[in-house]
């Protein structure tokens, strides 16, 4: 897929939206159609081989079941639809091998993982047909749950749309330590949440207008872990969910069937220091959270995950089995690292914005070869981004930046503004129309003069069409 280009925002909101002709229903809450059991997508732990634990992966075509008795035209990473959940710990050396086997170039990127700008799989590490490309590092960084996909330059809307995309957990010695759920599948669930257009035929359909270009490729149909209307039978005890928004530009807004809260538990890169008490949850493309919920009292019951203002549910939870090993959230669940503004060496401003022929960071449209912002090593600096509104076009917009973690420190000016359940380690945050946020930035570990790291929307159709820019970490302070 090629970058697209806009005529003009007049244009652009004059343009008729081309969707998809659905397959079937969208997911309205019936619980006659909720049939299928939620696929677990299998756990790889690797093969160690001299001390480094290696990661085989496929990137290939394949044909896969969202409906019955219908073969799916899809990409995939060792099977027919996503990949398989990589488990890393926190100290090892790893080799994670992709294997393309494609008919066109893709590049694979550990986002959320913080490593070498080479080993990123960024867009200036691609994986051409038939080649194996690894992803070589030391894994630095806390238990949190991240995720892969492709990013190559202008296609990686399509490339994950299709099917590409896997989970990463990281676990350390403090995480095998908290009183939480951990058996994976069981009481430890991952949940890949996405939405898909399909033609008549049963087909991915993907075809944006400008306006969904503008305004994201929004689907009518939800897949969780590669199913439509999965259900899940439970345990009546706390069970964990891994959520990962892995849609192209839908923002979901959380809430269960039935109203119950729920504890936040963790964020993109981290656990929170303590659990957070919700009963909704907002995330955007490539955001991740952890919750708990306590199911104790609730044997016999059944309840969905909905998206709240579509009122169509993910997945249907089952209570119907008897608690094995129970366990307690604990009250504190972690010490998080804290730095101080006064200590920022920086200011650096992002305005997100619209043009004629593109979107943009700061006026200007990506480029491989332009280097955007040199970012000096161990030092903190204040990244603030503005989501400027356009007319009366109010667009939404998230910031993810590749190699490292932010803290958020304000919203609209105002660190007040900040919800408790984002006080953690994040590498992505949702800004909506016309506002600010501000975040406490240090990169560490890694310098590079010369291969840059990205930071860009994560509205997959805004990023292949202009909106990423490019920086490199260097020794020293300086202005590109």
């Amino acid at each position: 897929m090629k970058r697209r280009t806009f005529l003009s925002l007049s244009a652009v909101a004059a343009a008729t939206i081309l969707i998809g002709q659905s397959f079937i229903p969208t997911n309205k809450i019936n619980a006659t159609d909720f049939k299928s059991k939620l696929p677990i997508p299998p756990m790889l732990e690797g093969e160690e081989i001299n001390g480094v634990i290696n990661y085989n992966l496929e990137i290939l075509k394949a044909k896969h079941n969202f409906f019955k008795d219908v073969l799916t035209d899809t990409y995939a990473i060792n099977g027919t639809y996503l990949g398989p959940t990589l488990k890393l710990k926190n100290g090892s050396k790893v080799s994670i091998n992709y294997t393309n086997k494609l008919n066109e170039s893709t590049t694979m990127h550990g986002h959320g993982m913080h490593l070498p700008a080479n080993m990123d799989g960024s867009p200036h590490q691609l994986i051409n047909p038939n080649e194996t490309w690894s992803a070589k590092y030391q894994v630095k960084q806390r238990a949190c749950t991240n995720w892969y996909h492709p990013h190559p330059e202008g296609r990686t809307a399509w490339h994950v749309y299709k099917g590409l995309a896997g989970l990463m957990i990281i676990e350390d010695n403090e995480s095998q330590d908290l009183d939480i759920p951990r058996n994976y599948g069981v009481d430890d669930i991952p949940l890949v949440l996405q939405d898909r257009f399909f033609d008549r035929s049963g087909q991915i359909y993907y075809s944006p207008s400008m306006m969904q270009v503008i305004r994201g490729y929004i689907s009518d149909t939800f897949v969780t872990n590669g199913a439509i209307n999965p259900y899940i039978d439970v345990e009546a005890k706390e069970i964990r969910l891994r959520l990962l928004n892995g849609s192209n530009s839908t923002v979901y807004h959380l809430k269960f069937s039935d109203g119950r809260d729920f504890k936040q538990i963790a964020v993109d890169n981290s656990f929170l220091q303590k659990p957070v008490t919700l009963d909704y949850l907002r995330l955007s493309p490539g955001e991740r959270a952890e919750i708990i919920i306590d199911l104790q009292d609730s044997f016999g019951k059944s309840f969905y995950l909905k998206e709240l203002k579509e009122n169509r549910a993910f997945v249907k939870f089952n209570v119907s089995k008897k608690a094995t090993k129970k366990t307690k959230t604990p009250k504190i669940l972690t010490k998080l690292e804290s730095y101080s503004p006064k200590d920022a060496v920086n200011l650096r401003t992002f305005t997100l914005s619209a043009g004629m022929r593109s979107l943009y960071i700061n006026g200007k449209s990506m480029e491989m070869d332009r280097i955007d912002e040199i970012v000096p090593i161990n030092k903190i600096e204040i990244w603030e981004i503005y989501n400027q509104r356009m007319m009366m076009m109010g667009m939404q917009h998230n910031f993810h930046i590749h190699g490292t973690h932010f803290i958020i420190l304000e919203r609209n000016g105002k660190s007040s503004n900040v919800n408790d359940n984002e006080k953690g380690y994040k590498d992505t945050v949702y800004i909506g129309p016309g506002e600010r946020v501000k975040l406490l930035v240090k990169m560490t570990d890694y310098i590079d003069e010369k291969v840059p790291y990205m930071y860009h929307c994560h509205f997959l159709e805004h990023e292949d069409a202009g909106m990423m820019g490019q920086f490199i970490v260097s020794k020293n302070q300086r202005r590109v």
